[in-house]
């Protein structure tokens, strides 16, 4: 099993940068595909970037290709994700995500941390 940890939400203005990170614990991490996934008021959550249990893959979605950027490291057990060029349609709860694949979740998710995008 993996337990998951988020931090590192908050408000910010638009073109502003906020870096998430995600706590992971359990034996599996380091062969665990990470993600992030994000859920904004009325809307179904969705996928944001995810790399591969090697650190070689990373994906992400078209609306934040070239201003997110996913890693992990692997000594510190931690995932993750610098976001630049924020925009207010960002805004949303992010959550950390393990197990997944082709852009759909895994099993085990953390609590979750608010991002906002004020104009």
């Amino acid at each position: 099993q993996v337990q998951l940890v988020e931090s590192g939400g908050g408000l910010v203005q638009a073109g502003g940068s906020l870096r998430l990170s995600c706590a992971a614990s359990g034996r599996t991490f380091s062969t665990s595909a990470m993600g992030w996934f994000r859920q904004a008021p009325g809307k179904e959550r969705e996928f944001v970037a995810a790399v591969g249990w090697s650190g070689l893959s990373v994906y992400y979605a078209d609306s934040v290709k070239g201003r997110f950027t996913i890693s992990r490291d692997y000594a510190k057990n931690m995932v993750y994700l610098q976001m630049n060029s924020l925009k207010p349609d960002d805004t949303a709860v992010y959550y950390c995500n393990a197990g997944g694949s082709s852009g759909r979740p895994g099993n085990y998710w953390g609590q979750g941390t608010q991002v906002t995008v004020s104009s």
